[in-house]
């Protein structure tokens, strides 16, 4: 079991996607992860995604961001509810919450009202747009985040125009941002004892994972559009950067000088293209592969390819990503039995640390599985707990 972070203590406030990820990447490093939910459960127990995917009654949403974490429902509409997260947040090293700006306050449980009891505390705080500011109190959601940071715009071709990532991309990489955060604020701590307030927006994320692209465009001149011509992999790539049809699926081409591709490709149009002209000539290198590919199957083009040093791939769907041997040998997914019996497949932590990937200790648990367990670590008694669960401030779940 990976102990990195043994010993630490993090209760999250968090629902829907960007919070929950973060904090399984933390609890697969061994800390130990407290999920905070209502009565009847967080959002992502409830969203099996437009296909409606559900393991005995558990969401795909859920099984996305919450291995390794013990689980309690408390009702924060009731004192004593609120009550019990407040010890819990003041016994924790890390309190995150992905509320909207301002409902922790409201409850008692924001970053100024707890660090009067726990003034080494870590509170992280995911929002969409950031804490403050002017559109802090606009809805923050993946799509709407790609379409105002540019990522949309720069991941369409100019004949069809805007086009989002297949996935909640900024969801994922502000899972990690605000995870990298938090890290450095514990590392800090444990210097100085000094505990710290971390923010991250979806906004800010969206723009971080287009950071070279932005580099490209405010330090020269500036095109009046970003939208990348068709095939070409980006509005600031030369050719023959991009994807194109091949007779069996498609094929990526990355690094290759305009020379040697012709050449494997019997080419000699591209051949004769100078490098120096790849960006400016681009569409008319990516017509000619778009004459060119489709008339032999992968496995030719490969053959042909390979020995030129062209950086190529096929494009896989997700049967082929799955049966992959790299991916096989990495452990990137993992099967284990679910808090029901039956299995369920995750996506395994990306990390290894000394060679080894984290294990699943705990598969997403059934909602308030550990309440019991947790209050009485807090010091409430088999009856304060009995109590609580009687009126209604607290749901005992089947562990």
């Amino acid at each position: 079991m990976l102990d990195l972070l043994d010993g630490v203590k993090i209760v999250s406030f968090n629902h829907f996607l960007l919070g929950p990820v973060s904090m399984q990447a933390l609890a697969d490093m061994g800390a130990d992860v407290i999920s905070v939910e209502p009565l009847e459960g967080a959002f992502q127990r409830q969203f099996g995604g437009g296909v409606g995917v559900f393991v005995d009654g558990q969401a795909s949403l859920f099984l996305t961001g919450n291995r390794n974490k013990r689980s309690i429902a408390l009702d924060l509409k009731s004192e004593k509810g609120r009550e019990a997260a407040r010890k819990l947040a003041e016994s924790a090293d890390v309190v995150c919450e992905n509320f909207r700006p301002g409902v922790m306050e409201k409850l008692g449980l924001g970053y100024e009202a707890l660090k009067k009891a726990n003034p080494g505390l870590i509170y992280a705080a995911a929002s969409g747009y950031g804490p403050d500011g002017p559109y802090a109190e606009k809805p923050g959601q993946d799509l709407l985040i790609q379409a105002m940071s540019g990522l949309a715009a720069i991941t369409g071709e100019a004949t069809t125009g805007p086009r989002a990532v297949g996935v909640s991309v900024a969801d994922h990489h502000g899972a990690a941002l605000l995870a990298m955060g938090i890290l450095g604020a514990l590392l800090r701590r444990t210097r100085t004892g000094k505990g710290c307030r971390v923010d991250v927006n979806l906004l800010s994320a969206a723009i971080d994972l287009q950071m070279e692209s932005f580099i490209n465009f405010l330090n020269a001149d500036r095109p009046h559009d970003v939208t990348p011509p068709h095939r070409i992999g980006g509005w600031y790539y030369a050719a023959p950067y991009g994807i194109y049809p091949v007779q069996d699926g498609h094929i990526a081409i990355s690094l290759a000088s305009l020379k040697g591709l012709g050449e494997a490709m019997g080419s000699a149009e591209i051949a004769a293209i100078p490098d120096a002209e790849a960006f400016a000539r681009r569409e008319e290198v990516a017509a000619l592969l778009d004459q060119l590919f489709p008339t032999r199957p992968y496995a030719d083009w490969a053959a042909l390819l390979e020995p030129k040093k062209i950086w190529f791939s096929r494009v896989n769907g997700y049967a082929e990503v799955a049966a992959d041997p790299q991916v096989k040998h990495n452990g990137s997914f993992v099967t284990v039995e679910g808090a029901t019996g039956s299995p369920v497949t995750l996506v395994n932590h990306p990390v290894r640390y000394d060679g080894e990937t984290a294990e699943v200790r705990l598969p997403p648990q059934k909602l308030g599985a550990q309440s019991a367990e947790i209050l009485a670590e807090l010091g409430y008694s088999a009856d304060d707990i009995r109590a609580m669960a009687a009126e209604g401030a607290a749901l005992l779940g089947e562990g």
